[in-house]
């Protein structure tokens, strides 16, 4: 007795001749459809226009020549003129409210970072009495308002006569900046290993040798963070600065912009043409931070 085998292929062939049904595309995980994809990006983009039309207004209100145009913004676009920007540029304190804006905001930001980044490493790392008391207090201290604060602030730096000086209000920015960004940094510095550390006791580096010569750069992204924080809190703060700074001239931004504006006038479009001229310093030190910023917010977020 013999048997025969049929080939795979003999219930195709008895099928009949025609066109081969096309493979169905599978499609792998985590891969978007059209439909999905089309949806994503329109509600990118509106929502990309629905932060950047503030500052097109702004821009575009800068540029009309009368105080009340703001009411008609229609008739900006035929009188378009720059006459705004030359007129705060020359005729107001700009230059003094860019300077005492720079000389806060700098040195915020300097003293602000490095007390942050002492106290977050010193929490991440030693095990001192009252360590973890230590990081409740400072989160304590942003739960008052800052109507609450003024008047004791006031009179402490009233008694070190520092009202109407950089440095005091340096110290008080950094009162906000420090207890975020010591526990912003004390995160960051959770993912860095101990054994760096370790290496570095044993090529004999002190304790702050260590934390300087191979902490504070592998942090570069969590310290570019905290820098910017701390920059952008004193850059744009009001109440502080329009209590503590009583010269014309050591006005920052915030409270010069205030000048445009009394009881009986209200110069909105010299207010709009310094306000894009503010704008300027802030974007030049984002451009300056913005490779680190994104790595630096989620960095500090997991324990690796």
């Amino acid at each position: 007795m013999s048997t025969t085998t049929v080939p795979a292929s003999a219930p195709a062939e008895q099928a009949g001749p025609g066109p081969a049904a096309p493979p169905r595309k599978v499609r792998s995980r985590g891969e978007r459809g059209r439909a999905a994809s089309l949806a994503s990006h329109g509600v990118l983009t509106v929502a990309s226009l629905v932060a950047l039309f503030p500052v097109a207004w702004l821009v575009y209100l800068s540029l009309g020549p009368d105080k009340d145009d703001y009411l008609h913004p229609g008739r900006i676009w035929s009188k378009m003129t720059f006459d705004n920007y030359a007129f705060v540029l020359q005729h107001t304190n700009f230059f003094d409210w860019l300077k005492s804006s720079l000389i806060v905001s700098l040195g915020t930001t300097v003293v602000g970072v490095m007390v942050a980044a002492t106290t977050g490493y010193a929490v991440s790392r030693m095990r001192f009495p009252g360590y973890r008391k230590l990081m409740w207090v400072l989160l304590v201290t942003q739960m008052f308002p800052i109507a609450v604060l003024i008047v004791p602030m006031y009179q402490i730096l009233s008694d070190l006569q520092l009202v109407d000086s950089y440095l005091g209000l340096v110290l008080v920015y950094c009162s906000t900046a420090v207890p975020y960004c010591a526990w912003l940094l004390k995160g960051y510095f959770d993912t860095i290993p101990f054994e760096i550390d370790e290496a570095g006791r044993v090529d004999g580096l002190s304790p702050f040798g260590t934390f300087f010569r191979l902490i504070l750069p592998l942090a570069r992204p969590g310290l570019a963070v905290a820098g910017f924080y701390s920059f952008i809190t004193a850059f744009g703060e009001v109440a502080f600065a329009s209590t503590f700074m009583l010269s014309d001239t050591k006005y920052t931004f915030a409270v010069g912009l205030q000048s445009f504006i009394s009881e009986h006038d209200a110069q909105r479009h010299l207010m709009a043409a310094t306000a894009v001229l503010v704008a300027i310093p802030v974007s030049a030190f984002f451009y300056l931070v913005q490779k680190n910023l994104v790595a630096g917010l989620t960095a500090g977020g997991t324990k690796g």
